[in-house]
């Protein structure tokens, strides 16, 4: 199978995951969806837990090295706190669908160990950056950053599944901006 399957694999795994979960990844499915031989997917993924690893792995890879290059397009701290809410409204705007880790962090206690941790190390890269560029952005004190950094990661990320239970994206900008106003998030 080609590097090129395997990435159409990836990222048919990632659309579904968005929208069904950990719980929702069936091979033959995805097969269906790639154009592909239901046992052909083994042959880069032998079970389950090994695509649901990979799938949350790559998820927040490309989420630090997007959140990464938004910090350094902008240059400024406050401007990359301003936009961190748009990582999380953009899959929304994608079928309604909900960032892929935060949906498995609901199945957490039917989950592979090797997902979990996959999905544990996305909300690290979250709060990690946040605590960064807050502090950067002189908001909070390093000392205080981490304890911040989760409360809005854990805001965001629940206004996005406020948003997909009404499949109303005006809801998640409307919650955005009343943290704004409370000052949770940076104005």
């Amino acid at each position: 199978m080609s590097a090129n399957a395997k990435e159409a694999i990836l990222a048919a795994a990632r659309r579904t995951a968005q929208a069904h979960g950990y719980g929702g990844l069936n091979f033959r499915d995805l097969a269906a969806e790639v154009g592909i031989k239901a046992a052909s997917i083994y042959h880069h993924f032998p079970s389950k837990a090994e695509l649901g690893a990979a799938v949350a792995r790559r998820y927040w890879e490309d989420t630090a090295a997007e959140l990464e290059a938004m910090l350094a397009e902008s240059g400024d701290p406050r401007q990359s706190l301003s936009r961190y809410p748009q990582v999380f409204r953009t899959a929304l705007t994608r079928d309604n669908r909900i960032c892929m880790c935060s949906f498995m962090a609901a199945e957490y206690d039917d989950l592979p160990d090797a997902v979990k941790t996959e999905v544990q190390a996305f909300a690290d890269v979250n709060v990690a950056w946040l605590a960064k560029v807050l502090s950067a952005a002189k908001v909070v004190s390093p000392k205080q950053g981490q304890a911040r950094a989760r409360a809005i990661f854990a805001a965001v990320a629940g206004a996005q599944l406020m948003a997909r239970s009404r499949a109303d994206i005006a809801l998640f900008d409307s919650v955005i901006e009343s943290y704004r106003a409370a000052g949770l998030l940076p104005a």
